[in-house]
């Protein structure tokens, strides 16, 4: 395998959690006659660009279906999250309504919304057919394809260029990363900004985030790889931010090579602390996979326990990031015997892999649980904020990551 960038020859894995289906191919009652399509799910980085990247088998036509399950609106915190992007960048950037808002992945509508409602021209591109039309009923122009650089020179072709381009977590999606960063140079207008978020690399290794690692994941990123990859393409980074959501996420913001903007000081810091934390060193990646295994070994040590005492134990939150946890450790029905969420598009369906049936979160309460694993480690606040009415009824909360803690 050879580097999605660079194209260095990449030697060897140094993360291996098996063999999983796709995590957001949640699967219908029929489906579960079916043959079921898996995937190795190995990490490997490149130690020329260091851009940390999954092996090469699944193609993004494979993982991002019209059917696709992840709807952004679900989480109120990000829709917060989202609004708070919005009102800055307008103020930040003088959005008005002779601008033009280009968001990359648009989902269902969740950020441009907030730019309809101001009257600033946007437009949305997106893949997946369920988001889109949601997105599309909330008065969001969408563009129905994946990105890159041909989109990128048809939209500027049509005098459709960006004054900004927005990229929420779809940076570490794409297959074709240099493809992907020349299209939003091409779509992109000489003065106009590029905002991309993606969780940090170093909150990953730092956090034992391994669960965050899945087929629609391609990338794994730094500031200082994302540096090389703009620089490869005529752009440049001029700022970055250090943003709490997924975990411990980072905001870079970009321009064109010429552009008259200047670079400023939080960029160094953010390069600097990758440095001395080694993410330009092998070392730093090599006890990866005995803390994942850790991980794993203390969830089905405890899941393993209460099924022996006889505890009810199930899960809130059908995320992709519980989906890997779940494959990785083969937690099946008889360990974890439901998992709730707050998504409609997936109530009702089979977790991939596990076929650990999703329910409404009105149900836990019927089911009074002992133990309730919040999957989505990072909105767990949130999760057992709207969750009250378990504690009442005497159940506690578990996190599996980092570390196995229980919430009294």
């Amino acid at each position: 395998m050879k580097c999605r960038h660079c194209h260095s020859v990449l030697d060897k894995a140094f993360l291996d959690l098996g063999f999983a289906p796709p995590s957001n191919a949640y699967l219908t009652e029929a489906d579960l006659t079916k043959p079921e399509v898996y995937f190795p799910l190995k990490l490997r980085v490149c130690r020329e660009c260091w851009l940390v990247q999954t092996e090469d088998y699944a193609r993004a036509d494979e993982l991002f279906r019209d059917d696709y399950a992840y709807f952004s609106s679900v989480s109120k915190g990000w829709l917060e999250h989202a609004a708070k992007y919005a009102a800055m960048v307008t103020n930040r950037f003088s959005l008005s309504r002779e601008s033009m808002v280009i968001e990359i992945a648009s989902n269902d509508g969740y950020l441009l919304k907030n730019f309809v409602k101001a009257g600033i021209p946007c437009l949305g591109i997106e893949p997946t057919a369920s988001t889109a039309d949601a997105a599309e009923l909330l008065g969001v122009p969408v563009v129905r394809e994946f990105f890159g650089a041909a989109l990128g020179r048809q939209l500027r072709t049509e005098g459709r260029q960006a004054d900004l381009i927005a990229g929420n977590n779809v940076y570490a999606h794409v297959p074709d990363i240099n493809d992907f960063t020349q299209g939003m140079k091409e779509v992109l207008k000489p003065e106009g900004v590029i905002t991309l978020e993606f969780p940090h690399l170093l909150n990953l290794l730092e956090k034992n985030q391994f669960d965050t690692v899945y087929h629609e994941h391609f990338s794994y990123l730094s500031l200082y790889t994302v540096c090389k990859i703009f620089e490869g393409c005529g752009l440049r980074v001029f700022d970055v931010e250090q943003i709490p959501t997924h975990g411990g996420s980072i905001r870079v913001y970009g321009c064109h090579h010429a552009s008259q903007r200047v670079r400023h000081a939080p960029v160094e810091q953010v390069l600097l602390a990758e440095s001395e934390s080694g993410l330009q060193e092998y070392s730093v990646f090599e006890n990866f996979q005995s803390r994942a295994d850790q991980v794993k070994d203390a969830l089905l040590s405890f899941l393993i326990e209460q099924k022996r005492t006889g505890k009810k134990v199930v899960a809130y939150g059908a995320a992709a990031k519980g989906n890997t946890l779940l494959n990785y450790g083969g937690v099946k029905p008889d360990l974890l015997s439901v998992i709730a969420d707050a998504a409609t598009s997936k109530q009702g369906k089979f977790m991939p892999g596990s076929h650990i049936p999703i329910v409404s979160p009105e149900v836990l309460t019927d089911l009074k649980p002992d133990y309730v694993v919040v999957l989505p480690w990072n909105i767990a606040a949130e999760v057992m904020e709207s969750q009250h009415a378990l504690r009442r009824t005497g159940a506690q909360f578990v996190t599996a990551v980092p570390q196995l803690k229980i919430v009294p």
